[in-house]
């Protein structure tokens, strides 16, 4: 009776261990062949963490792969403050193919501001010409003038 208490207590010890190792091996394995330093110790506490490894894994290979320096923790900490993680690399590295020079944590700074960084990179490459509405005027003497105005935005980042 104890043996077999004592292999269901094994076995789900086992199980528990699978469960937080064997998943985080796989995506070890995927950084490691990418080239994406990070540790497998760094993928089983994310999940304690509460972040996704899966998501921070993929943002550090798209990130090594483009060549940028980023680290594990930097990414780790962007989603614990609620940023979008996926979003800030792929502006950084728009960025950085567009000659910009945008630090991670200004790209993080804008992101958790509430502003799509992205968006503001892509703007700050193509700037927007917004058109207004047609103005229509009539003076004293009777002359009527209609005027549509052009606005070229561009974001300064």
């Amino acid at each position: 009776m104890t043996n077999y208490i004592i292999l269901i207590i094994i076995g789900a010890a086992l199980l528990v261990l699978w469960f937080f190792v064997g998943t985080a091996i796989s995506l070890w394995i995927q950084a490691l062949v990418s080239g994406a330093r990070v540790s497998l110790f760094a993928i089983v506490f994310m999940r304690f963490r509460k972040v996704p490894p899966k998501m921070i894994v993929n943002a550090k290979i798209m990130a090594v792969k483009a060549g940028l320096d980023i680290s594990t923790n930097d990414l780790e900490s962007h989603y614990l403050a609620g940023g979008n993680v996926m979003r800030v690399v792929q502006a950084l590295i728009a960025a950085d193919k567009a000659n910009i020079d945008l630090k991670f944590k200004r790209s993080a700074a804008i992101d958790l501001a509430g502003r799509d960084v992205f968006e503001a990179v892509k703007m700050s490459v193509l700037p927007k010409v917004i058109e207004t509405p047609l103005v229509a005027a009539v003076a004293k003497d009777g002359i009527q003038l209609k005027a549509i105005a052009l606005v070229t935005v561009r974001a300064n980042i």
